[in-house]
């Protein structure tokens, strides 16, 4: 385990992994299922007559949304579900960083918290982009679901003209379940 996190400088400051561009541009529909999902009334959201009578242009995107937008789907979830099973390591320093915590036992995952700042609000027809970079990996430390190290990872998103939307610090708990602390 020592040995592991005289590892874990190499990765700190680095691109977690390419720039992961939204699917999607910002559209209604998926802001509509977002708020009626959150039982979010706030009418900028869904009514453009509501929104332009706070002085926006119509619509807007709640913020906190920010990340629905670049989710890569099921199907890359899938495919790299595969190639942790494979033992294939994708060439980018997160993909790294996690192989080498599954082949500790660290295998399994628990977000832990979620910090955002946001700069400047979403309309339907942006497209956005994050850049992840890993920001910091704390030493390993026992917690309630087993020993394990936190990993945070900060998140720039920008608009296709690069220009910052929100900043995020996004921590995970990376553990090995099979040291759970068992209750005497």
């Amino acid at each position: 385990m020592e040995n592991l996190e005289k590892q874990f400088p190499q990765f700190i400051g680095t691109e977690a992994e390419p720039p992961r561009v939204a699917r999607y541009a910002v559209n209604e529909a998926m802001i509509r299922n977002w708020v009626e999902a959150h039982d979010d009334n706030n009418p900028i959201y869904v009514d453009a007559d509501a929104a332009r009578a706070t002085g926006r242009r119509g619509v807007v995107c709640p913020p906190a949304m920010i990340s629905t937008w670049v989710m890569s789907g099921y199907r890359r979830y899938r495919e790299v579900q595969q190639l942790r099973k494979d033992g294939a390591v994708e060439d980018f320093s997160y993909s790294r960083l996690l192989a080498l915590l599954d082949g500790a036992g660290y295998t399994s995952v628990v977000a832990t918290n979620v910090e955002q700042e946001y700069f400047a609000e979403l309309s339907p027809g942006d497209q956005v982009t994050a850049h992840f970079t890993i920001e910091s990996i704390s030493p390993f430390k026992q917690t309630g679901l087993g020993h394990g190290c936190f990993i945070t990872l900060f998140k720039n998103y920008v608009d296709a003209a690069g220009k910052t939307l929100v900043e995020e610090r996004f921590r995970l708990l990376r553990f090995n379940p099979d040291t759970q602390e068992v209750p005497a």
